[in-house]
């Protein structure tokens, strides 16, 4: 007789662990816009109207820029709820919100004392910095995230490696420090009374506590605790290969199926690269594995690591867990190396599993004899689906034949883009309820 697993708490009651994070972030957003619309209305107006849209603008893009950073400090709540992907996402829109908004505060200040001297609006921002404190540092602030807008726009950011991108947008720091040092020096609002400092400095205090934390604090701490190291190098075939680790008391580490770790191998050549590969098996409190397939220099290397390699890694992160699970029933849907977290995933459910794995061809089906195995064990249904990618072998006439209840299970997709794009445009029209598919974009997770 098989156990269904309970889902936890939050679901039971109604509320998903998503809704719950996502909802925490909006309300946490909202309640500080109201707070920095009371504190701009008791500093008093301007006569100048553009002088007042310009103080305004500069304190929403001020407050948007430490929500930015919060977004990706890789909070354990926040990252196990919404997941990096999300959170990545919303950071980047907030990103070019804060661009437009801090872009709208220079040009509305300017014009707006222009408009009350005798200067034109280029003279003017040049008197401005020689003789204000802190337009400077704000002049510098404006043309570092310029930069960066530019850099993380699509079309550039394809033509970028990861690390040059990564090394450029480091650089947002730097326009923070000199973001909040300017409104420290020449900001209104922020010197109307000693309740507004305090708030400013919390919200920034809180802003850089949670990347100092999040991103350097806990990497490290976890890192000295658990001292992982390479304990195995296993090919899968010639184009993947499975890395085992080992280290101190896994078992505190909070780990689960389906999360993945930004893998830094301290190698003399590769030391200074992280890379995002899942888990591939389900943590068991002493091994920890990750598989991956050769797509560029830093997972090819992984076929050459050494037994005893230490290992860095910063995780885990994701929300493609059981954590989110609506049903006791599940479909488990992988494409090509993406059955990395989906194996782990089955490893780790109860309830009755479905599981699809799409390939091209049966060579192309990594990890299938242990996929094979696990559902056997577990008494899920498999079914290695191939062949090329027309016709549609997961549209949704197949889908509904090869999981005909697919609308009262919960559905856990991985696999290349294309892929997914189109399950999830099957599951739309079999009317699978959002709330009951899950998924990560895993191009930084994969």
């Amino acid at each position: 007789m098989t156990t269904l697993q309970e889902p936890p708490a939050a679901t039971r009651a109604g509320v998903r662990p998503r809704v719950v994070g996502r909802t925490g972030l909006y309300a946490l957003l909202l309640a500080n816009a109201v707070v920095v619309a009371v504190f701009f209305v008791q500093a008093g107006f301007a006569s100048n109207t553009l002088i007042v849209l310009g103080r305004l603008t500069g304190l929403y893009g001020s407050l948007l820029m430490a929500f930015q950073l919060l977004l990706v400090a890789r909070l354990p709540w926040f990252d196990r709820r919404i997941g990096m992907d999300r959170l990545t996402s919303w950071h980047r829109w907030t990103g070019f919100s804060v661009l437009w908004l801090l872009l709208a505060h220079a040009v509305f200040i300017v014009f707006g004392y222009a408009q009350s001297s005798s200067l034109d609006p280029v003279n003017q921002l040049v008197d401005l910095a020689e003789t204000v404190e802190g337009v400077l540092r704000a002049i510098t602030a404006l043309a570092i995230i310029i930069v960066v807008g530019v850099v993380s726009a699509r079309s550039a950011r394809r033509r970028l490696a990861y690390e040059t991108w990564h090394f450029i947008h480091l650089y947002t720091y730097v326009a923070v420090v000199l973001a909040f040092t300017h409104q420290v020096a020449a900001g209104t609002t922020f010197a109307s009374s000693s309740a507004a400092k305090t708030y400013w400095y919390a919200v920034w205090g809180v802003a850089l506590a949670a990347v100092f934390t999040g991103r350097l604090v806990l990497p490290l701490w976890r890192n000295l605790r658990h001292r992982l190291r390479v304990t195995a190098v296993v090919p899968e075939n010639d184009n993947v290969v499975s890395v085992y680790i080992t280290g101190r008391d896994l078992d505190r580490l909070p780990a689960r199926a389906g999360q993945f770790f930004l893998w830094r191998f301290l190698t003399k050549d590769r030391w200074w690269q992280a890379n995002p590969f899942s888990l591939s098996a389900a943590p068991d409190g002493r091994t920890l594995r990750l598989t991956a397939k050769r797509a560029g220099d830093g997972s090819a290397a992984l076929r050459h690591l050494k037994v005893g390699t230490r290992v860095f890694a910063e995780g885990p992160y994701g929300a493609f867990t059981t954590l989110h699970r609506t049903r006791p029933d599940a479909v488990l849907i992988a494409g090509g190396v993406g059955v990395t977290p989906i194996r782990a995933l089955l490893e780790e459910l109860h309830g009755h599993a479905v599981v699809i794995y799409r390939v091209a061809t049966d060579q192309d089906a990594v990890l299938y004899d242990e996929l094979r195995d696990l559902a056997h064990a577990k008494g899920a249904e498999l079914h290695l689906v191939t062949g090329p990618a027309v016709p549609d072998r997961l549209a949704p006439g197949e889908l509904a034949r090869l999981v005909p209840d697919v609308a009262g299970r919960d559905v856990y997709l991985c696999g290349p883009p294309p892929m997914m794009n189109a399950v999830l445009g099957s599951l739309r029209a079999l009317d699978v309820p959002k709330a009951q598919i899950h998924f990560e974009r895993f191009s930084l997770a994969g």
